[in-house]
């Protein structure tokens, strides 16, 4: 009798540490994926407690394949109060049109690197844990975006390669994250979403206010230490 190998099917999760794309990878897991986690140093303010988190994260995910890519382009560039510590980042509420925190097109840069990763792995499916509705207002979460870069990967890849970009997380609300996130045993007191600070969190910048906010808004404590 023959018998034939069997081949697992695989996600490429882009995982920064914090609770979006942590969440991601987990539905990835759900839905029977092994997880090729990927991870970016990028000269981010926070770059040291990321990296603790997602190694932490895919401990707890019992991810067997990762890559940590180290990008010193976006220090080079600027241009954003995560990578240029001469801009300061914004702790008075979150403001109208596109915030200076904005790294500019980190997640077309990330999607770039995933695919050819996802290519040479055999991967099926990126994962990302953009969130388009209930973000800081970055141009490179919304869906639409998304989809053009799925366009892009299809004709800048071998025609026999299939990977389809998954954005499970684009149209949920921050309070509708935790909850999902607790559903699956997500442990988010591993995760990390503060822009400034690496030991306890601020609190007052956009991402922690959101954060915040979801955890407030869902009726729950949230695990994290905050000044």
């Amino acid at each position: 009798m023959k018998y034939e190998k069997k081949i697992n099917k695989r996600s490429v999760c882009i995982m920064s540490g914090g609770m979006d794309s942590t969440l991601s990878a987990y539905m990835m897991k759900k839905e029977g994926y092994e997880i090729i986690a990927v991870h970016f140093n990028y000269d981010q303010r926070t770059e040291q407690k990321e990296l603790e988190c997602f190694e932490n994260i895919c401990a707890s995910l019992d991810v067997k394949e990762k890559y940590i890519l180290d990008i010193d382009f976006f220090k080079q560039l600027g241009a954003s109060a995560l990578t240029d510590k001469n801009l300061e980042v914004p702790t008075g509420g979150i403001e109208e049109g596109i915030p200076v925190t904005y790294v500019p097109f980190r997640n077309g840069i990330f999607l770039s690197m995933a695919a050819a990763i996802a290519e040479k792995e055999g991967a099926e499916v990126i994962s990302i844990g953009v969130v388009e509705e209930d973000s800081s207002g970055y141009p490179d979460c919304r869906e639409a975006y998304i989809e053009a870069m799925q366009k892009a990967i299809d004709l800048g890849t071998k025609d026999e390669t299939n990977i389809e970009i998954k954005m499970p997380l684009v149209h949920l609300k921050k309070s509708q994250i935790v909850q999902e996130a607790l559903q699956l045993d997500v442990p988010l007191e591993l995760t990390w979403s503060c822009y400034k600070n690496e030991h306890k969190a601020c609190g007052v910048c956009d991402s922690c206010r959101l954060r915040l906010q979801g955890f407030k808004t869902a009726g729950v404590s949230d695990p994290i230490t905050y000044e």
